[in-house]
């Protein structure tokens, strides 16, 4: 069985019609926030491109008012541009090797009948999601807020997978590696690793449907990692290969990127460098004010509901608060649905502006271990770990 999501050809006519807005190649051009434009290629709906080749697509904030992210309109990032537009299921395998007992090449038959099947609502966030915010500005895609989305993911745990190939003494790293591939001979393929001991936690995934259908292309089908509470640099799409190693991987996009300087608040004096780095890992806590947008105008004694959303990297959300006076007053937001730690919660505010003017609103989240976010931008030469309180500005007439 072909399992053509779509084919080649209509990924390099969609891609090929905005090569003007982006990078041709591995290295892809910046697109400021303010010249985003909306395309659609295959299987999703109008996303704002940062570049085409290979596709970075951010989703639309207004999508965060739904609680579970559609498959359609989650984000979309690769990083080398010979990306996977149709996958032969009946010849895909999934290799597993390295220091194991024995080699495993597995189905995704396999994954579905001789493991047991797990499911639960994580957020996906790329580690540069609130990029374009940072000031000075650094290098790299501009993301707004659009780089993460809230998503049900299926499939299998990935400690049985190695428990089936019998991990052996002496395991330090779990490399992984997907169907995705460089142009350029000198470009690093895309390896990613995780520590054993992470690597063999109950929530580490390998996942084969979002939302209760398979994977769509762009994110990463027929299976991809799933770690959650971590940013999505670890969950490596298309996946390929799995290697135990007897040390620790020193690969590219481990040792030379997605690096934060390795100190308390990962962040430097803008401008300076880090005297010593330290892989990404866990996320931060986060909140999002979704309604109403930047600029609104709002009437006087009219009831409004403010809203968005908070999330942490595993735990769960304790509180939101909520200022519509520029921080000097703060109000606890009532949270919606509680869908597991690794899930973003919605959170609303009511409130009724009695006089004309312009008003800022903020919104802070603390999770269940007492992390919150500051005021002020902790800076990185990378650009990642957003996660400022945000402000909105609107006017009430």
């Amino acid at each position: 069985m072909v399992k053509k999501r779509f084919t080649r050809r209509d990924f390099l006519r969609t891609a090929g019609a905005i090569t003007a807005m982006a990078a041709i190649g591995d290295i892809p051009s910046t697109i400021f926030a303010s010249e985003r434009k909306l395309v659609r290629f295959p299987e999703k709906t109008d996303l704002i491109l940062l570049t085409s080749r290979p596709p970075q697509l951010e989703t639309p904030v207004h999508y965060f008012k739904e609680l579970i992210t559609p498959n359609e309109a989650l984000f979309v990032r690769w990083h080398l541009a010979n990306i996977p537009t149709s996958v032969d299921l009946s010849q895909w395998r999934l290799k597993i090797g390295g220091n194991i007992g024995k080699n495993l090449e597995l189905s995704m038959g396999d994954l579905k009948s001789k493991f047991e099947k797990v499911t639960y609502t994580a957020v996906i966030q790329c580690s540069g999601n609130g990029r374009s915010f940072f000031e000075p500005r650094v290098a790299g895609g501009q993301w707004k807020n659009g780089a993460m989305g809230n998503v049900t993911w299926t499939g299998v745990r990935l400690k049985d997978i190695l428990n089936m190939a019998g991990l052996k003494t002496g395991s330090a790293d779990v490399a992984f590696n997907g169907l995705d591939s460089p142009v350029l001979p000198t470009t690093p393929d895309l390896i990613k690793s995780l520590p054993v001991d992470k690597a063999v936690e109950d929530d580490i995934m390998v996942a084969y449907e979002m939302n209760g259908e398979p994977l769509t292309m762009l994110n990463g089908f027929p299976a991809r990692l799933v770690v959650p509470g971590w940013y999505a640099t670890y969950w490596v799409k298309s996946l390929s290969d799995i290697t135990v190693l007897t040390k620790q991987f020193d690969g590219f996009w481990m040792k030379g990127a997605y690096r934060i300087p390795d100190d308390p608040c990962a962040c430097i004096p803008p401008g300076s460098a880090p005297n010593k780095t330290t892989p990404i890992n866990r996320m931060d806590t986060r909140s999002v004010i979704v309604a109403p947008v930047e600029g609104a105008r709002l009437g006087a004694n009219r009831p409004v509901e403010i809203m968005g959303i908070a999330f942490s990297g595993g735990y769960s959300i304790r509180d939101v608060i909520v200022s519509v006076d520029g921080g000097k007053t703060w109000k606890e937001a009532r949270l919606g649905e509680d869908k597991g730690k690794y899930s973003w919660i919605q959170w609303f505010y009511s409130w009724k502006p009695e006089k004309a003017g312009k008003y800022t609103i903020m919104a802070r989240a603390t999770n269940s271990i007492g992390e919150s976010q500051p005021f002020e931008i902790l800076w990185n030469p990378a650009g990642f770990r957003w996660n400022r309180i945000e402000k909105i500005e609107v006017v009430v007439t």
